[in-house]
C-alpha cells in the first residue's frame, strides 16, 4: 500500500466522522437520547465494520467504504463519550478528560503494539482484537449508564448546536482545537513513515515506536488533566500548541543528528500534540449550557476533523517529495491556536 493510500484510508474516517457527527449535532440526537445508550449501539456498529474489513480482498473501493462507516460509528463514541464524562464530574472534567482522551489514544496505539510484538503475523488478528476491545468497552459503559449530571431535552436543537459559537469562550476554545487538529492526525497518520525514515529500525520496532509514542500521548493528556486541577486548562492547551510549534520547527533538523534522538523528538512531540485536546473539550463544555453539550462538542469535532482530512491528504501526498521536512507543513496549525487561545491565559 503506497502512503497516499494510507492517507485516503486515514481520511475516509475522518469524513465519516464528519458527516455522523454532523448529523448528530445538527438533528439534535447528542442531546435528546442517552449518551450511554449512543455510545454502545456505535461501538459495537464500529466494531463490526472494523472486522469486516478482513473481507475487501484488495478491493480499495471497498476498503474506503469500511473505514468511512468506522468513522461514522466513532461520532458516537469521541463527542458522546466526552458528553458522559462531563456528565459525572462537571467540576472536574479538565482531569477526566484527560483520562479519557489519554486512554483512547493508548488504544488507538494499541494494534501497533500487537503487531510490533510479535504476538501474531496476521494483520486481521489486529482487527478482530482492536474490535473484540470495542464491543468490550460499549458494553461496560451500556453498564455504567449516565451520570448525574446529564441533560436531555425534548427539543431539537439544531439551531443551538450553531448558537454556541456566539459565546466567546466557546469560539475560543474552538478555534484552538481546529489549530490543534491540523497538526495531530496529520503526525499520527506520519508517524510510521517518521520512524521509518531514521533508517536504522526494522518493522517490528516501527510499530513498537510506533505504540510508544501513543502511549507517551495518552499519557500528556492525563498529565495536563492532573495540572488543571491547580492551572487553568487554557493556559496547559496555550502551553502545548506552544510545544508543537517548536517540535514542528525542530524535528527535521534531529534527523540529521541519530536515530535515538529522532524517537525522543518524536516521543516529546507526541505529548505535546494531544496534551491539550481534552483541555479544548473540557472548555468547550464549560463554556456551554449543559443541554447544548453534546451538539456542541459534535460539531467542534466534526468541523475539527474536517480540518484533518486536509493535513493528512497534504502531507501524504507529499511525503515522497519532502520526505521527514513535510512536517513543516503542520506549523500552521498550532500557530493559529496560538493566536485564538491568546485570550484565554488569564482564565481561571
Amino acid at each position: 500500500m503506497t502512503t497516499l493510500q494510507l492517507g485516503h484510508l486515514t481520511s475516509a474516517v475522518q469524513l465519516g466522522f464528519i458527516v455522523g457527527s454532523l448529523t448528530i449535532a445538527l438533528s439534535g440526537i447528542a442531546d435528546r437520547i442517552s449518551a450511554s445508550r449512543i455510545f454502545t449501539t456505535t461501538a459495537i456498529f464500529g466494531a463490526v465494520m472494523n472486522a469486516s474489513f478482513v473481507l475487501c480482498n484488495g478491493n480499495f473501493s471497498i476498503a474506503l467504504l469500511t473505514r468511512f462507516a468506522i468513522g461514522l460509528a466513532l461520532a458516537g463514541i469521541y463527542p458522546i463519550g466526552m458528553k458522559l464524562i462531563v456528565s459525572w464530574v462537571p467540576e472536574r472534567a479538565g482531569n477526566a478528560l484527560g483520562w479519557m482522551v489519554g486512554l483512547s489514544l493508548v488504544g488507538t496505539g494499541l494494534p501497533h503494539l500487537i503487531r510490533g510484538s510479535g504476538l501474531t503475523p496476521n494483520w486481521q488478528f489486529v482487527l478482530y482484537a482492536s474490535s473484540f476491545f470495542a464491543i468490550l468497552g460499549g458494553l461496560l459503559i451500556r453498564r455504567l449508564g449516565d451520570g448525574p449530571h446529564h441533560v436531555t431535552t425534548s427539543r431539537t436543537q439544531s439551531g443551538s448546536a450553531v448558537s454556541v459559537f456566539a459565546i466567546a469562550e466557546y469560539r475560543a476554545a474552538a478555534l484552538g482545537y481546529f489549530g490543534h487538529m491540523w497538526e495531530l492526525f496529520a503526525f499520527f497518520a506520519l508517524l510510521p513513515f517518521l520512524i521509518a525514515a531514521s533508517g536504522v529500525f526494522s518493522s517490528n520496532a516501527v510499530y513498537l515506536g510506533s505504540f510508544a509514542t501513543f502511549f507517551l500521548s495518552g499519557l500528556g493528556c492525563v498529565i495536563g488533566g492532573f495540572l488543571s486541577r491547580k492551572i487553568s486548562g487554557a493556559r496547559i492547551a496555550i502551553a502545548a500548541l506552544a510545544g508543537s510549534c517548536v517540535m514542528c520547527l525542530v524535528v527535521p533538523f534531529i534527523f540529521e543528528v541519530s536515530a535515538a534522538s529522532v524517537m525522543l523528538a518524536l516521543f516529546l512531540w507526541g505529548m505535546f500534540a494531544s496534551a491539550d485536546s481534552p483541555q479544548f473539550s473540557a472548555l468547550a463544555a464549560n463554556a456551554c449550557p449543559a443541554e447544548r453539550v453534546g451538539g456542541a462538542l459534535a460539531l467542534m469535532n466534526s468541523i475539527g476533523f474536517a480540518i484533518t482530512i486536509i493535513s493528512i491528504e497534504i502531507v501524504t501526498a507529499l511525503w515522497d517529495v519532502m520526505q521527514f521536512r513535510v512536517v513543516w507543513l503542520l506549523l500552521p496549525g498550532p500557530l493559529f491556536g496560538l493566536f485564538a487561545m491568546r485570550r484565554l491565559w488569564h482564565a481561571k
